[in-house]
Order: structure tokens, then C-alpha cells, then sequence
């Protein structure tokens, strides 16, 4: 399957109205320029990317969500992105600027040798910033097939159309689309997909996926510490504590 078959196969699953398309390639030199803060951002966004497509706006007129804003953020329209990067490309770094460049929150779509991702990031007003956005935490589902039999991965993109999202406005219908990449996070851990809008749940599970990024990641420090110690005594230690580190992931768990 091509990368544009990949690409085509998740913006179906959307299930968006003809009107909502766009289809257009967007040029690399637009996002070199406002998405680029460094020289190196920029090599990473030439020598990375190959090639960008604007697939769909989401918008009162489109789709028929109104917009949203108060004090925090200002959501006129979600924007549908698609992008092919190259083998070796810095992956997470142009999620992160591809989302920055674009002043609107954007769904975005990528792919690599490695398959699949789809991510989303929350954008607000910046400080001090009149007419500037920041966004907020970018949640990404990776190694994703278009073409997969798996339940977890058909049952997440049967969860991506737009007819099981909220639809109070553009906030609601993003934050839903971010609740079921965060799910099938979740489901990989799990091994169960469970899409929901219960804000508690949804609540409770982001908070358990990042609880058990961050214990993850002191468990490794700690096994990492534990093989370099000589002593003894140390070691056991360690491994104590490993084993609670250990404890509390499995505790945190039965949350997501």
C-alpha cells in the first residue's frame, strides 16, 4: 500500500462530508518558514519530508460544528493534514513543528518505515503573544497499519468518524478525536480498544498513560543504575525498588 492509499484509507475512516475536502499538496517551503525556529528544524523539515497534503477543513460550513473560543483558545476550524516523511527522518521533532506551524488544531497523519501515526496537540492563545498560538501536549498513536486486521486497530478506526464524536463545537469534536488516540494507547497495553466520552473515564485513563510513561521510564533508570552498581547491598536495594516502581505500573494499569 502507497503512502497516498495510507494517507486516504484513515481520512475515510473520518467520515467527513464531500464538502469538507480539500485534497491540495502544500509546499515544504511554507512550512520551512513558519515552522522552522532553527537551522536544524529546517534541514529536518527539507531532508525529512516528503511531501504534504492539506486533506480536509472541519468547520461550521463543512461540517456543520460551530466554532469554539473563550479567554484560552479559539477554534474556527480543524485542519486534516497528511505527511509522508522519508527513511531517517527525525519523526517526533516535525510532528511537533508541523503542529506548531499551523495556526489551526490539526489532525495530522503521518507515515515512515515504520507505518502509521496520527496525532493531535490542544493549541491555546500564547502570552503577551496577541495573534500567536502555543500548543499543548502532542498525543501521537504510532506504528499503525491502514490496511491492519487486528480488532484493536479496526476498532480504533471505526472510532475515528466524525458520526461518534461530540459535536458541541470544534473543541468538543477535537478533544474526541485526541480521546480515541489516547485509547488505543491504552489498548496496547490493555489489549482492549474502549472508546468512550465519559470525561471521568477519559480523565482517568490519560492520567494512568501518563503515570505509566513516567514509572516506565523510572523503572529503566533504575534496572540502568542497578546493572553499572558494584555493590551488593546497592544492588539489592535497587531491585527492591524496582520491584515497587513494578507494583505501581501494574496498580496504575487497571485505570487505563
Amino acid at each position: 500500500m502507497t503512502a497516498g492509499a495510507d494517507f486516504i484509507a484513515i481520512v475515510n475512516a473520518l467520515g467527513l462530508p464531500p464538502g469538507a475536502r480539500v485534497d491540495s499538496r502544500v509546499p515544504k517551503k511554507l512550512l520551512v518558514e513558519q515552522g522552522a525556529p532553527t537551522a536544524a528544524d529546517k534541514c529536518a523539515i527539507q531532508d525529512g519530508i516528503d511531501e504534504l497534503q492539506w486533506f480536509a477543513a472541519c468547520k461550521l460550513a463543512t461540517i456543520g460544528v460551530p466554532a469554539f473560543s473563550d479567554d484560552t483558545r479559539e477554534y474556527l476550524e480543524i485542519a486534516v493534514i497528511g505527511c509522508a516523511f522519508r527513511a531517517g527522518a527525525k519523526a517526533p521533532r516535525l510532528i511537533e513543528l508541523i503542529h506548531r506551524a499551523i495556526p489551526y488544531p490539526v489532525l495530522l497523519v503521518t507515515t515512515d518505515e515504520s507505518g502509521l501515526a496520527v496525532s493531535a496537540a490542544h493549541k491555546r492563545h500564547a502570552q503577551n503573544k496577541a495573534g500567536r498560538t502555543v500548543i499543548e501536549q502532542v498525543i501521537t498513536a504510532s506504528g499503525l497499519r491502514a490496511d491492519a486486521v487486528d480488532s484493536v486497530q479496526v476498532a480504533f478506526l471505526k472510532s475515528l468518524a466524525l458520526a461518534q464524536q461530540p459535536r458541541t463545537d470544534l473543541f468538543t469534536l477535537y478533544a474526541g478525536w485526541i480521546a480515541r488516540i489516547e485509547a488505543i494507547n491504552a489498548a496496547r497495553l490493555t489489549g482492549a480498544f474502549a472508546s468512550t466520552n465519559d470525561q471521568e473515564a477519559i480523565d482517568r485513563r490519560r492520567a494512568a498513560l501518563d503515570a505509566h510513561v513516567r514509572i516506565t521510564k523510572e523503572i529503566e533508570g533504575l534496572r540502568a543504575k542497578a546493572k553499572r552498581e558494584k555493590q551488593l547491598s546497592r544492588r539489592v536495594d535497587l531491585n527492591l525498588e524496582i520491584q515497587r516502581r513494578e507494583a505501581d505500573l501494574t496498580e496504575k494499569s487497571k485505570w487505563l
